[in-house]
């Protein structure tokens, strides 16, 4: 047995492109250098985060199949593949 463990594996990420207000994307900046991350990690964990707090689209989310073109990643929430 190893004595260090190797590092989880990353999920695949793919890329997004979003049009946001200027203030919001000063206060993504701002909050990605507050905690030392990437703004890419702060929109990820943030989405994961409504994703996990919002019973209503739980619950709807719940009611839609899933349509074959769709995966079910950590955290349980559906999202397309890429």
């Amino acid at each position: 047995m190893a004595i260090i463990k190797a590092p989880p594996k990353q999920p695949k990420a793919v890329t997004i492109q979003a049009r946001v207000e200027e203030s919001v994307k000063a206060h993504l900046d701002r909050y990605a250098e507050f905690i030392d991350s990437s703004t890419s990690y702060v929109i990820t964990e943030a989405l994961k985060l409504l994703f996990k707090r919002d019973d209503e689209f739980k619950a709807w989310l719940g009611q839609h199949t899933n349509n074959g073109n769709q995966e079910k990643p950590e955290g349980g929430v559906l999202s397309k593949s890429a």
